[in-house]
């Protein structure tokens, strides 16, 4: 007769998608020793709710309702709150990967992932280790390590913060759009349009919104 466990190990969900949300909870209870005790869908109530919890996993997803999901492990790690976090995402690694670790997290894997390899990036994160796409580890350490690759992407210049500008001006959102969205002011969005523009060499607002469509269109 097979044992149960005595006590389950807990998981938060941070997903936008109810859909999807609904999904991987029922993909996380089908373990006998884990059981979701709480769902969110943007980085307010996520907070709110990992912070009162305190699970032994919180799964977050990188597009959220208002701000991304790297903000709300920003939040987290700021208020040292320390939950073992993995970043389940639609965007592959090279863009999010590395921004992920760096922010706090101790796993990513896409959504495209078939459900067996989800919940082995669930029990790596649990056991205290690193999960990432084993194609991605050699690429990403190496960056992480201070190797150089020659090919790095324009867009890798961008802070975490312009990059969710870019994608929403890609989306095709308007400054002051954007800044309801992300809860940020007028001319601090101008800020990001101005820097993003800077660091991407690109002359103009309509260039800017041209490549960042351009951008989004690729990602699709």
């Amino acid at each position: 007769m097979k044992n149960r466990p005595s006590k389950k190990l807990t998981v938060v969900i941070v997903e936008d998608h109810p859909m999807f949300r609904e999904r991987l909870g029922h993909l996380i209870e089908k373990a006998d020793d884990l059981i979701v005790r709480g769902e969110a869908d943007n980085i307010r109530d996520g907070f709110a709710l990992i912070k009162r919890i305190r699970p032994s996993i919180a799964i977050i997803d990188i597009t959220l309702k208002g701000s991304n999901g790297l903000e709300l492990l920003k939040d987290l790690k700021a208020h040292e709150i320390d939950v073992p976090v993995l970043i389940l995402s639609m965007h592959d690694e090279s863009l999010y990967a590395e921004r992920a670790l760096r922010a706090g997290a101790r796993g990513y894997i896409t959504k495209h992932e078939a459900s067996a390899n989800v919940m082995v990036a669930i029990r790596q994160v649990l056991k205290g280790d690193i999960y990432l796409n084993p194609h991605f580890v050699s690429e990403i350490m190496t960056k992480l390590m201070g190797g150089r690759r020659p090919d790095v992407a324009p867009i890798d210049r961008l802070a975490d913060r312009e990059l969710e500008v870019f994608e929403l001006i890609g989306r095709g959102l308007t400054t002051r759009e954007i800044g309801a969205q992300l809860r940020l002011g007028i001319t601090t969005v101008d800020t990001y349009r101005a820097r993003i523009k800077e660091k991407l060499k690109l002359e103009n607002a309509a260039r800017l919104r041209l490549e960042a469509s351009r951008w989004m269109q690729r990602r699709e």
